[in-house]
């Protein structure tokens, strides 16, 4: 059994989560190409190694944020997104 740690929840069978899409910037959409706004909805980078990905579990309908690394589907640390946000912040993004 594979199990997840959820920051709100603690650790939890994998199959109490649903996979959210990797943690990517979103353009914006009053400003950008139809092109870039496509690639934004459609295209996914499919990269090998450690991605940051959105997390859904199912049970709290809480959102969060988790590095796994593709290559051995290993889940390497979950926190809550507002820690990106407030690096986001810190950086005038």
């Amino acid at each position: 059994m594979k199990i997840m740690n959820c920051p709100l929840n603690g650790p939890r069978n994998i199959s109490e989560f649903i996979f959210g899409g990797e943690v990517i910037n979103e353009p914006d959409p009053t400003a950008c190409s139809d092109e870039d706004w496509a690639n934004y909805v459609f295209i996914e980078n499919n990269t090998a190694g450690v991605v940051q990905e959105w997390w859904f579990h199912v049970a709290t309908a809480f959102w969060f944020i988790a590095e796994r690394d593709t290559r051995t589907d290993e889940i390497i640390c979950t926190y809550s997104p507002k820690r990106v946000h407030d690096k986001q912040e810190e950086r005038g993004v």
